[in-house]
C-alpha cells in the first residue's frame, strides 16, 4: 500500500431534483483523526452520516468538512413562517400605537431578517424526498473523500522519496562514524596504553590487574559500535515501514525518537572532533527526517 499525507483539500458538487449543494473538505496534520462539520442549515442530521464516511476513508488528520447550498438551490429551499411574521407585523403597530409614534409599516426586510421568520424548508410532507436527497449528498461526500484521499496519496508518495533520501544519508553517515571510530580506537588504545606506562613509573606500587580494568572501562564508554549498530537497524525499520504503506505516521513517529536518542549517545561518547562533526550531521538529518515524517498518515 501507498503512503498518506495528511494534507489535502477537495470540492464535490451535486444536484438532485433540482436541489443542488457543495461539500468542501481539507486536510492538515493532526495526532489523530479530527472531524469538524459545517453543515447548511436544516442538514444537521447529516453529521453522522459525515463523521461515519471520513472515518472509513480517512485514519488520522484534522479533517474539515463544509456543506454549502448553490444559489440555484436556494430557489425553494427556504420558507416563511407566515405565522411569526404576522405577530410581529401586530406587535409593531400596537407599540405604534402605544408609543404615539406617526402610523408607519414596519420595513418587510427589517423582519425577514428576525430569526424565525425565514426557515429552511424541510420536505416534511414527503420524507422519501428528503431521504433520496440525503443519500445523494452522502454518495457526493464519498467521492470528495476519495478524491481527498487520492491527493493525499500523490503527496505521500512525494514525502516518501524526501524520506528515502533522509535514510540513505544516515545510513552514509553511519559508515562515516564507523570509520571514525575506528581509527579512534586505535588512537585510543595508543593515548591508554602510554598513560599506564606512565603512572606504572611514576607510581610502581599501583596494580596492573586495576590499572588494566580501569582502561577496560573507558575502552566500553567510548565505544559507540553499539549505538551505530542500532543506527543501522531503525534505518531498516523505517525502509520496511514505508515499504508497507498504509498508516505508518505514528511508528515512524517513533523511530525517529529512537534515531534522536542513538544520535544523542553518540555525540555524548564520541571525545573526537571527527565522531561529533558527524554526529552533529546525523541529529540535522534525523530532524529532517521527522518533520516529513510527522506529514504522514
Amino acid at each position: 500500500m501507498s503512503v498518506s499525507s495528511m494534507t489535502g483539500f477537495t470540492r464535490a458538487s451535486g444536484r438532485h431534483d433540482g436541489f443542488g449543494w457543495t461539500w468542501e473538505v481539507r486536510s492538515v496534520n493532526g495526532k489523530g483523526l479530527d472531524v469538524r462539520v459545517r453543515l447548511a442549515a436544516g442538514h444537521e442530521a447529516l453529521e453522522a452520516v459525515v463523521r461515519d464516511l471520513v472515518g472509513k476513508v480517512l485514519k488520522r488528520g484534522s479533517v474539515a468538512v463544509s456543506l454549502s447550498l448553490d444559489r440555484a438551490a436556494a430557489e425553494g429551499a427556504y420558507r416563511v413562517n407566515a405565522d411569526l411574521l404576522e405577530r410581529l407585523m401586530d406587535t409593531a403597530s400596537r407599540l405604534s400605537e402605544d408609543l404615539r409614534l406617526a402610523p408607519e409599516q414596519p420595513r418587510i426586510d427589517a423582519l425577514l431578517a428576525v430569526r424565525g421568520v425565514v426557515e429552511p424548508a424541510e420536505d416534511e410532507a414527503v420524507p422519501a424526498v428528503m431521504e433520496a436527497r440525503q443519500t445523494a449528498m452522502a454518495t457526493s461526500l464519498h467521492e470528495a473523500l476519495e478524491a481527498l484521499a487520492g491527493v493525499r496519496r500523490a503527496e505521500g508518495a512525494k514525502l516518501e522519496q524526501l524520506l528515502r533520501d533522509r535514510l540513505v544519508e544516515i545510513d552514509s553517515l553511519c559508515v562515516e562514524a564507523e570509520t571514525a571510530a575506528a581509527a579512534r580506537r586505535e588512537a585510543l588504545r595508543e593515548r591508554l596504553k602510554q598513560q599506564v606506562a606512565d603512572l606504572l613509573e611514576t607510581s610502581p606500587g599501583l596494580p596492573e590487574e586495576r590499572l588494566a580494568q580501569e582502561v577496560a572501562m573507558l575502552a566500553v564508554k567510548a565505544d559507540v559500535r553499539e549505538e551505530l549498530d542500532r543506527l543501522k537497524a531503525h534505518v531498516e525499520g523505517a525502509r520496511a515501514l514505508l515499504d508497507e504503506g498504509a498508516a505508518i505516521g505514528r511508528r515512524l513517529d517513533f523511530l525517529c525518537q529512537e534515531f534522536n536518542r542513538e544520535a544523542n549517545t553518540l555525540c555524548a561518547k564520541s571525545g573526537d572532533i571527527e565522531l561529533t562533526r558527524i554526529g552533529l550531521q546525523l541529529k540535522a538529518v534525523i530532524d529532517q527526517f521527522r518533520e516529513q515524517a510527522l506529514n504522514i498518515e
